[in-house]
């Protein structure tokens, strides 16, 4: 599940369907109606918002918007109806190794797209949250990868 910091409009075509349908997933894990995925670290940020459905509808809302300006079918239906006015803050760090996480991804699913969105520094962030200055987050499975890759280093002779 990545339910993406960065703005839906980067993602390609199979990146945005797949963020549909792992944004309606985390809505049915918020509700309580699955068992899967109920503490999947993506949700951290949603659960820990008193208004945790609201915060994913809105979310989704943003996705669903995305799909309209591209001429996708979403059904929009699917969204609860519950709302949340307040945005979530991130961190620049968390913002910028998704970054770097797509463009990874790009450059081998989409490499048109790739070299369209090279020249961009600071992706601009899903309408939902709010940059704050900040590193990675500690429930980023890159993040937490990176640190396991770093113990399992020799160290350095000096």
């Amino acid at each position: 599940m990545r339910l993406w910091t960065i703005h839906p409009r980067y993602l390609d075509g199979p990146g945005l369907v797949a963020l549909w349908r792992e944004g309606l997933l985390a809505q049915q894990v918020l509700r309580g109606r699955t068992r899967g995925y109920r503490h999947h670290p993506q949700l951290l940020r949603f659960r820990s918002h008193a208004q945790s459905l609201g915060c994913i509808a809105s979310y989704l809302l943003a996705v669903h918007g995305e799909s309209v300006v591209r001429g996708y079918q979403f059904d929009a239906t699917k969204i609860a109806r519950s709302r949340a006015a307040v945005g979530l803050t991130e961190t620049e760090g968390q913002l910028l190794c998704e970054w770097a996480h797509l463009m990874r991804k790009l450059r081998k699913r989409a490499p048109g797209l790739y070299r369209k969105l090279q020249k961009i520094g600071v992706p601009e962030p899903h309408p939902l949250f709010r940059i704050v200055p900040g590193g990675v987050r500690s429930w980023e499975r890159a993040h937490a990868e990176a640190r396991f890759n770093n113990r399992m280093k020799p160290p350095a002779r000096g």
